[in-house]
């Protein structure tokens, strides 16, 4: 009843794009960012093949800085998320609130000795073409490549996304979003493009670390195993700022722009880490069938489509990912 009350507002809330730039309610700035997201909707449908919509033709103006607020929880000693179970989308690893009091209730009903918890805000999400989803003033902050970035991403949603493989969505999303963007950004101001080069060193940052995350979340999982019913509050706290450490010393200096500038600083738990898990875990799978396909957008995301029978997406991609990239056997000679 609460999500439902809440999408019917937003949607009762959403006026017309080209309503909305003619009045003087939205900055300059503003409006400017609303003209991209019309050039960045069509060129999702018409030039990646991105399903069609009439998504992100309107705007809401929200009364809070977010639209919702995710909840995660994961088991204290272990890297296994807790799973809510949902129609249509199956089994996620969040549940969603559109008020923070809610999300700050159901983390504070889990046992404090059984769970980790994390909150965050959300200033975008996809309704998977159930609804019509609007641009929300909470996108308005987000920089022009985060914006473009953020369309692509909730639009590979809606032209793709298979039930109970939450890590799976939002990994392609990520993934594809991101090179969306740069073809973007190429198409529209050429190879000398700034926003091209920003986008190409955040694409690059989220290549290190992603690899360098997916290594130290296989460690870690290992350890726990390793160490299960020895590790204790003060033992896990020192095992992931060894985590934080490493980033410091071995990929900070590396990073070029600032998604990423903060890990070090976070508080980390084992629900935070597995948000990061779901999203930048293994992206180096989705770039080696993208390079198999002559980094073809349209090409790619067609062979994705086919992992919708698979009974374990993410098992059938790596398993592709591994073939492709594997070198040819050489010639037998005698």
């Amino acid at each position: 009843m609460h999500s439902a009350y809440h999408q019917s507002k937003l949607a009762n809330s959403r006026r017309p794009i080209p309503e909305v730039l003619k009045t003087d309610k939205l900055t300059a700035e503003q409006k400017k960012k609303l003209e991209l997201v019309e050039e960045v909707k069509t060129f999702g449908e018409t030039q990646l093949g991105l399903a069609k919509s009439k998504n992100y033709t309107s705007f809401v103006q929200l009364e809070e800085p977010y639209v919702t607020y995710i909840v995660q929880a994961a088991k204290v000693y272990e890297l296994k998320p807790y799973l809510w179970h949902f129609p249509f989308v199956g089994d996620v690893p969040y549940k969603g609130y559109f008020r923070k009091a809610l999300a700050e209730e159901e983390a504070a009903a889990f046992d404090k000795e059984k769970y980790d918890t994390y909150v965050r805000g959300v200033s975008a999400y996809s309704t998977l073409g159930w609804f019509q989803d609007s641009v929300l003033s909470s996108m308005l902050r987000y920089t022009d490549i985060d914006l473009v970035e953020t369309i692509l991403h909730e639009t590979i949603h809606t032209t793709l996304y298979i039930k109970s493989a939450a890590d799976f969505n939002e990994r392609l999303a990520t993934f594809m979003g991101h090179e969306g963007m740069k073809l973007f950004y190429l198409q529209k101001e050429g190879l000398s493009s700034p926003h091209l080069k920003e986008a190409e060193n955040d694409s690059a940052d989220q290549k290190l670390f992603s690899a360098f995350i997916t290594k130290e979340l296989d460690d870690l999982k290992k350890w726990y195993e390793m160490n299960a019913g020895q590790v204790g509050r003060e033992k896990k706290a020192a095992r992931l700022k060894e985590i934080q450490d490493r980033f410091s010393k071995d990929l900070k200096p590396n990073l070029k722009g600032r998604n990423y500038a903060d890990f070090d600083k976070r508080e980390l738990n084992n629900a935070l880490l597995l948000a990061y898990k779901t999203y930048e875990f293994s992206l180096a799978d989705f770039e080696k069938v993208y390079e198999h396909f002559g980094r073809d957008f349209r090409k790619t995301l067609e062979w994705m489509k086919g992992l919708e029978k698979e009974k374990n997406p993410e098992q059938a991609l790596k398993d592709f990912a591994a073939q492709v990239s594997s070198p040819s056997p050489a010639p037998q000679t005698r």
